[in-house]
């Protein structure tokens, strides 16, 4: 894990404390190791040169032996003849200087460069040819190789757009003179990821208050596209903060910086190679190593606590399973033994009513012999009623099962 500048100060000079001045210092060393700042062989010599004074002091016969700075990598790769130039400026331009000289001559140096704060981004241009798009405190910027092909000034930025993998950029010149780039990213988040840059670095560089900044869309319909709004202070306010800034200088504790090679070449690539070990500088950050022990705390501790929210959903989850079931099995029961009743009832009382029915009967039959062919009739109609009576209460019993039923489900 590690930290780097978003915004590159415009005049490295107007930056009131040493220590802001040494950690935009410590990024622009990075970004000249990595292949982002491009320059000349003798613009890379007094660069280098300016980092060992700074970080060694000066030239001493009996401390540095022959090729002592060829046990520094400066950059992604150099040659002896390379390395004998910077050794022979740090011995006979640089003797004097202390470190906060040699850094602020570092850097106004370094902001001279066309690749000065270039964070580059991938892209392809109409004819299929690879490119890097890149945002600097001047402007847009475009390169291809280890050339800049465009440069477009910030006021001159009309507006940026994308759609899926397509970047639009529109800016007016001289002459009123309309101008539209094209490019091609590789993947559309990649490409959004490449507009809100832009809009971020044209309202952070441009405009003199953030209470200026507007939320600007991707696309022509306001419905459509995505709608970004950079937050913050812009340029000219960072800088009138810093000039107000009252309190003892911060004490600063100098040290090298490992280089990473996990941030991509503009004119290398990505190197897979390791710079072998003989030629690194052993650095020791102590900051660095409370944020990573205090991130893998972090961790840990969501870790630990995610799997005891887990045990207990668990937990919770099986029992209101095992509640589910108990009460739908209590439910069923009941409606079993419920039904049961009923249909005991219904059939008790169906046979009292048949007994009923047929001791009646008998008796009617032993008095029809003497009885008219009337009394026959008046049986048969007792009949139908009490047969009648019946299919009525087993429809009622059977309808008040179902509703039961439906009620469970």
């Amino acid at each position: 894990m590690c930290f780097r500048v978003k915004f590159y100060p415009t005049d490295p000079s107007a930056l009131k404390e040493e220590i802001t001045r040494y950690l935009v210092f410590l990024q622009i060393k990075r970004d000249l190791y990595h292949g982002r700042l491009l320059c000349k062989t003798s613009d890379a010599a007094q660069l280098a040169a300016y980092i060992l004074q700074a970080e060694i002091g000066d030239y001493d016969a009996g401390k540095h032996p022959e090729g002592y700075s060829s046990k520094f990598q400066f950059f992604p790769k150099h040659s002896e003849k390379l390395e004998r130039k910077i050794a022979d400026i740090h011995k006979a331009e640089l003797s004097g200087q202390s470190p906060d000289t040699a850094e602020l001559n570092f850097l106004t140096q370094a902001q001279s460069l066309e690749t000065y704060g270039v964070d580059p981004h991938p892209c392809k241009d109409v004819s299929g040819n690879a490119a890097f798009l890149a945002f600097t405190p001047s402007g847009f910027v475009v390169l291809q190789g280890n050339k800049r092909i465009h440069f477009i000034k910030w006021t001159d930025v009309s507006k940026m757009k994308f759609e899926g993998k397509t970047f639009n950029l529109y800016a007016i010149q001289k002459e009123e003179s309309k101008i539209i780039l094209t490019y091609f990213a590789p993947t559309p988040e990649a490409c959004k990821h490449l507009w809100k840059c832009g809009v971020e670095n044209q309202a952070f560089y441009k405009f003199e208050k953030s209470s200026q900044v507007r939320t600007v869309s991707s696309s022509n319909l306001f419905f459509k596209g995505s709608r970004f709004r950079y937050s913050g202070k812009v340029a000219k306010e960072v800088i009138e903060s810093s000039a107000k800034i009252k309190r003892s200088p911060p004490e600063i504790h100098r040290s090298g910086l490992v280089p990473s090679r996990s941030c991509p070449s503009i004119s290398h690539g990505s190197r897979l190679s390791s710079v072998p070990r003989t030629r690194r500088r052993a650095v020791h950050i102590s900051i660095m190593e409370d944020i990573s022990e205090q991130t893998g705390s972090e961790e840990r501790v969501f870790s630990e606590k995610r799997d005891s929210e887990e045990r207990d959903f668990s937990e919770k989850s099986g029992s209101e399973e095992r509640d589910f079931s108990e009460e739908s099995g209590s439910e069923e029961g009941d409606v079993s033994e419920e039904s049961g009743s009923e249909e005991r009832d219904f059939s008790e009382e169906s046979g009292s009513e048949e007994q009923d029915f047929s001791e009646e009967r008998g008796s009617e039959e032993g008095d029809v012999s003497e009885e008219s062919g009337s009394e026959e009739r008046e049986a048969s109609v007792m009949r139908a009623a009490v047969k009648s009576k019946t299919s009525v209460k087993r429809e009622t019993s059977v309808r008040r099962a179902a509703v039961k039923r439906e009620r469970l489900q």
